[in-house]
């Protein structure tokens, strides 16, 4: 399994839009991407920092939709919400339950 690691600063005032955002639109998309095997959010309200965790089966899956344009539609929604560019990172999961 792998993971997507994005790291993004909101504002503060957009941090229900952004959560909105997620559960709405981005879940939905990421349900139909070969694959897809969950996705965490994690937020901090007084900061406005998030982290958002995307795991995939395999790391073919997760480059994939880079390369598609996928991931660049996903943060897209969220232009109006970011106060800064967002930072990816991906990494192999090498623990699990």
């Amino acid at each position: 399994m792998h993971a997507r690691v994005t790291i993004g600063q909101m504002l503060l005032a957009k941090l229900d839009e952004a959560t909105g955002i997620y559960r709405d639109s981005v879940v939905p998309a990421a349900k139909q991407q070969k694959g897809f095997k969950g996705l965490y959010v994690l937020v901090d309200r007084k900061t406005g920092k998030g982290l958002t965790i995307a795991l995939w089966e395999t790391e073919a899956d997760m480059t994939a939709g880079e390369a598609s344009g996928y991931y660049q539609q996903q943060v897209a929604k969220f232009k109006d919400i970011l106060s800064a560019a967002p930072v990816r990172e991906a990494y192999e999961v090498t623990v699990k339950p």
